[in-house]
């Protein structure tokens, strides 16, 4: 198989795929190694396809359906999972972090986390990685952009977010 014809078929499996692949599944499926699968992908982006890296796996960015909305939270990263946890119990999706760095502008940080599951797998990472939240550069200043079923789901997503004082005003 020749370097083109891997590409096209890492950006077929990303089509049809209905969660995240990670780069190690792709190399598994192409028989290369997981080096030449983020090597491919950075490739790929390079010339223009939309593929997001999650902490779950590549994906790629396809219009999907939901309401959408931000949410500015304040909360030490210990909080993290509970925060999260609250979000995806009301059937929204946790698309991303964004924080506001001094020098770099807006970092952003996509997440992809629609369930318990999805948070169990995220924090798990950060805990084997002793990876420190996107939040810890701004003082626990956070945003989230949401994808929810309904204009019902986010207003119950705040209000939880409001009762556990995670809100940032």
């Amino acid at each position: 198989m020749s370097t083109n014809e891997r590409r096209e078929r890492i950006l077929d499996y990303l089509k049809t795929a209905d969660r995240p692949l990670s780069a190690t599944a792709l190399a598994q499926k192409l028989s290369v190694s997981r080096q030449i699968i983020v090597g491919d992908v950075a490739l790929l982006r390079a010339a223009g396809a939309e593929i997001t890296a999650t902490p779950r796996g590549y994906v790629l960015e396809r219009p999907r359906a939901g309401f959408i909305r931000t949410v500015a939270c304040l909360h030490s990263g210990e909080a993290m999972e509970q925060e999260l946890t609250l979000i995806v119990d009301q059937g929204c999706t946790v698309e991303n972090v964004i924080v506001e760095h001094p020098v770099y502008g807006q970092l952003t940080g996509p997440l992809d986390l629609s369930s318990r599951y999805d948070v169990f797998e995220f924090m798990r990472k950060v805990s084997e990685n002793g990876a420190r939240p996107l939040s810890a550069l701004t003082d626990g200043i956070h945003l989230h952009t949401l994808r929810c079923p309904s204009q019902e789901a986010f207003d119950r997503a705040a209000a939880a977010l409001e009762q556990a004082g995670f809100l940032a005003r």
